[in-house]
């Protein structure tokens, strides 16, 4: 394994240093292994590798994985969602773009669409999602509400049933 280059670092003033030290946190690395946070099975042809969760902002971040052509169902935000397709493809039925690796998208909050593959190997994108996501059925009914704790339990629970460890680093 490489390791990092060393550089001297010059001190940076921080009026705050002590506040700093005292109150805040670190910031985190989770690497590209499956060690660090394994795939969880979403639906028949998802997956779903989680990166972060902050209870105190309702927010989370994860790599939604379409395995084949497909969708994922009508659902709604309640709060901004940004994204970036990885591979594949990936659109919504209601809008008139397709992303495809390094585009960048944005969900406004309130609106409701139906995330699509179509492309024959699916797709892997990043999400960084606040707030909680409302699930639709067919007839427009509320199906499921998913938020930081709904995640979290999806990620927990797995690993607790597979006997994998849980990664402490995912909680900010």
């Amino acid at each position: 394994m490489t390791q990092p280059m060393k550089f001297d670092r010059n001190p940076v003033p921080e009026p705050y240093a002590k506040t700093i030290e005292r109150f805040g946190v670190e910031g985190g690395f989770i690497s590209a292994s499956e060690k660090d946070s394994p795939w969880v099975p979403f639906g028949d042809n998802a997956a779903i590798r989680h990166l972060t969760f902050d209870v105190r902002t309702n927010s989370y971040c994860n790599i939604l994985w379409v395995k084949s052509p497909g969708i994922i169902g009508t659902h709604k935000h309640q709060g901004a969602v940004s994204a970036m397709c990885l591979e594949g493809s990936v659109y919504y039925l209601e809008h008139d773009w397709v992303a495809r690796p390094g585009d960048f998208f944005t969900e406004a909050p309130g609106t409701a669409h139906t995330l699509v593959s179509d492309d024959p190997n699916g797709m892997k994108a990043i999400f960084w999602m606040q707030g909680a996501s409302e699930f639709y059925n067919e007839k427009g009914e509320l199906d499921q509400t998913l938020n930081v704790f709904w995640f979290i339990e999806h990620y927990v629970t797995y690993c607790e049933e597979n006997n994998l460890p849980i990664n402490q680093n995912l909680f900010i």
